[in-house]
């Protein structure tokens, strides 16, 4: 499907000015279209790191086969992965993204009217262990030393050890880590936050714009972990809609303006339902409970109109058809990429990075969306359960043609066939 679209010869050509002529000093690169074919077997084998991936596509025949590589050839390395990653600038995988939504819009799977918009965390590389304050620099064991000193615990040339430390800092009232106040020293655009297991990790947020109609993601974006969803609705829908444009721009198809926006409560903001509403766009947003009813009189009217607008949206059938669709859809776009999709842990630094990654591997999961509806399959891993069992019967008739073994049965794999003794 990539080669049919010409995707390598078009990549190449976009990336030819970050790469240095031939013949120059330094180790040879790679095309970029083994590059992002590698990044694209990531997802379709669930391998989250680079190390991981660069093992699989040297191991596997079927996979050189897809990177264009001879059996001389030796598969590219982690190493080489990371220098392509870092010289590519992140509009490269923009585009890269926008090119396989125009594969999608070629086969008339690109609709872009109504979207359904969700947010997850996504595990940060970088422990608790790295944080320091911002103000200071102290790391956690100076700070909380310095506490101890402040109150008495110890005398101001006291070293304490770990475990007084620790016991210490155990029976401290009132014990905040906050993001004002504290940051990681390892990747400062990771962010303190709580995880859906209930672990507090360092993490950033993922968000999708998916389309309702088709499930195709049509915008990822990655932030840091303590951005709130309200702030960050617009711009999401405003980049899947440049990406919808320049999609069928590409394909010469006619312009699909996403109109209406399906999202959670969290989602709910006054100042977000205005702009969204002064970007053309029909929000069903939830309103969340309050203890008091809202204030107008010092606000402007264009904000209760906004959240007067949303509300009478959300009382109709049709808003709660959209969430059914939107918890249903956007929540499984989260699955096949986080977690079957290898991408719910990062082993990249800083947002720009994380951020590169990721959108590749939505665009593979969309590559998948496409190969579903073309062929009925939306990984080719999920065919070796098929041949499998396809093959069963021939291994079983096999088996039982086969002399008999000293303990009188016959195994093959998992099937084991008794003996026939002719009577």
């Amino acid at each position: 499907m990539l080669a049919e679209a010409g995707f390598d010869a078009w990549v190449e050509d976009r990336c030819r000015q970050y790469y240095a002529a031939d013949g120059t000093a330094g180790r040879p690169s790679i095309p970029p279209g083994v590059y992002f074919r590698m990044l694209l077997v990531g997802y379709f084998e669930g391998i989250d790191s680079q190390r991981g991936i660069a093992w699989r596509c040297a191991d596997s025949l079927g996979l050189r086969r897809f990177l264009g590589l001879s059996l001389e050839e030796s598969s590219p390395d982690h190493s080489t992965l990371t220098v392509t990653r870092k010289r590519l600038p992140a509009e490269v995988f923009d585009e890269v993204f926008q090119f396989v939504l125009s594969i999608a819009a070629l086969k008339g799977l690109l609709a872009g009217k109504t979207v359904g918009v969700d947010s997850t965390t996504l595990e940060a590389n970088a422990a608790m262990k790295t944080i320091v304050r911002k103000d200071t620099g102290e790391d956690w064991r100076a700070y909380v030393v310095r506490l101890m000193r402040e109150e008495g615990a110890i005398a101001p040339e006291e070293e304490p050890t770990d475990e007084e430390v620790r016991r210490f800092d155990k029976g401290r009232k009132n014990k905040r880590v906050s993001n004002d106040e504290w940051e990681s020293s390892s990747d400062a655009d990771s962010r303190i936050t709580k995880l859906k297991d209930g672990r507090t990790h360092l993490a950033y947020k993922a968000e999708h714009v998916v389309d309702l109609e088709t499930e195709l993601v049509l915008a990822a974006a990655v932030y840091s972990g303590n951005w709130a969803d309200a702030e960050t609705l617009v711009d999401s829908v405003m980049q899947a809609r440049l990406n919808v444009d320049a999609a069928n721009a590409r394909v010469g198809h006619g312009e699909e303006q996403i109109e209406e926006v399906a999202a959670d409560k969290g989602y709910h903001a006054a100042r977000t339902l205005e702009l969204a509403g002064a970007m053309g766009l029909r929000t069903y947003i939830p309103e969340p409970k309050r203890k008091h009813r809202s204030r107008w009189t010092d606000k402007p009217e264009e904000l209760r109109t906004a959240v007067l607008n949303n509300r009478r949206r959300t009382r109709r059938k049709k808003s709660r058809q959209l969430q059914r669709l939107r918890s249903e859809r956007v929540e499984r776009s989260f699955a096949h990429v986080c977690d079957s999709g290898g991408a719910r842990r990062s082993w990249l630094r800083g947002r720009t990075e994380v951020m590169k990654r990721y959108l590749i591997v939505v665009a593979a999961h969309n590559l998948a969306r496409v190969m579903r509806k073309c062929f009925g399959i939306g990984k080719p891993r999920s065919l070796q359960g098929k041949f499998e069992l396809a093959a069963l019967p021939r291994l079983i008739i096999q088996a039982l043609l086969c002399r008999p073994t000293a303990m009188g049965r016959i195994t093959v794999g998992r099937v084991i066939a008794p003996q026939i003794i002719a009577g």
